[in-house]
C-alpha cells in the first residue's frame, strides 16, 4: 500500500499582503490577484506531478475553500469528495485576530511576540467576547455543524497555541483522515500556515523548540508518501518535499518578514 498527501497553505490572502500585514486566524478573508495565480499554479504543478487526488479536506474559511476548487479545476478533479472541518482552520490568534503585526510587535516587544506568534505552546490573550471578529455566533460553528470528535465547542475557542490546535487536529485525523490513507488513496488537503506547521511537526518528529522556525509559504503544494506496517499503522515515508522548492523558499522568507520590525 502507498498513499499519498498533499498538504498546502491555501494562497495569498489581502491580510498576508505586505502592505496589510494582519493576523487572520478565523477571520474570513478573501484572495488577492496573486493568491488565484499561485492556486492556478499548484494545480498545474500537480497535472506536472502526476498527481491526482481522490478526496479533498479544506477549512472552513473561504481562502482555503477557493484555492482547493481552484486546483481541483485546474487538474480536473473537482468532482472528487470534498470534506471541510473547523479543525483545518488556521490558528485562533485570540485578540491579535484583526491586528497588524507592527502593532502587536510594537506593543509587546519582539521577544513576547514571538513567543505568541510562533512557540509551540504560549497562546495569545484570549479574544474580546465583544470583537467583532469572535466566531461565537458565527454559522458556521453553530452546535448542529460540531462533530462530536471531542469535547470542543469551536463557537467557544478564544485563542489557540500552536499546541491547542494539534489537540484539536488529531482526532480528526485519526478519525477521517488516516482511513483513507490506508485506502492507499491520494489526498489533497487546503488549509492554512499553523495547520501545516502542525502536521510538519509531527509527520517529521520536529522539536517543540524547533518548529519556531518553521515558516510555510502560500500556495505551493507539499507531498508526504505513506506506507502501512504489517500491523496496519500509517507509516510516513521520510521529509515533505515541495513540488516547487524555489517558490516555497522565497515564500518562506516573505512570511518570516511579516514577523520582523522592518
Amino acid at each position: 500500500m502507498h498513499a499519498e498527501l498533499i498538504v498546502m497553505r491555501h494562497g495569498e490572502s489581502t491580510w498576508t499582503q505586505k502592505s496589510v500585514n494582519r493576523f487572520a486566524g478565523w477571520v474570513n478573508v478573501p484572495l488577492t490577484t496573486r493568491g488565484r495565480d499561485q492556486a492556478v499554479q499548484a494545480g498545474r504543478l500537480l497535472s506536472q506531478a502526476g498527481l491526482a487526488p481522490d478526496m479533498v479536506f479544506t477549512s472552513l474559511l473561504s481562502r482555503a475553500i477557493l484555492t482547493s476548487d481552484i486546483v481541483l479545476d485546474l487538474t480536473d478533479r473537482s468532482w472528487i469528495p470534498v470534506e471541510r472541518t473547523w479543525r483545518l482552520n488556521e490558528r485562533h490568534y485570540g485578540a491579535f485576530q484583526g491586528e497588524t503585526r507592527p502593532a502587536m510587535l510594537k506593543r509587546y516587544g519582539q521577544d513576547r511576540f514571538n513567543a505568541y506568534r510562533r512557540s509551540f505552546d504560549v497562546r495569545p490573550p484570549d479574544i474580546d467576547p465583544a470583537s467583532p471578529y469572535f466566531q461565537e455566533d458565527d454559522p458556521r460553528y453553530a452546535p448542529a455543524m460540531q462533530d462530536h470528535l471531542d469535547s470542543l465547542v469551536p463557537a467557544e475557542i478564544r485563542a489557540e497555541s500552536l499546541k491547542d490546535l494539534l489537540a484539536r487536529l488529531q482526532p480528526y485525523w485519526q478519525a477521517r483522515i488516516a482511513p483513507v490513507l490506508k485506502e492507499g488513496l491520494t489526498i489533497l488537503m487546503v488549509t492554512h500556515g499553523s495547520v501545516v506547521r502542525a502536521l510538519i511537526k509531527v509527520l517529521e518528529g520536529i522539536g517543540d523548540k524547533d518548529i519556531a522556525s518553521i515558516n510555510v509559504p502560500t500556495g505551493v503544494p507539499m507531498v508526504y508518501g505513506f506506507t502501512t506496517d504489517v500491523h496496519g499503522n500509517l507509516c510516513v515515508e521520510g521529509r515533505g518535499r515541495y513540488l516547487d522548492q524555489q517558490a516555497a523558499t522565497r515564500g518562506m522568507e516573505e512570511i518570516a518578514a511579516l514577523g520582523r520590525h522592518l
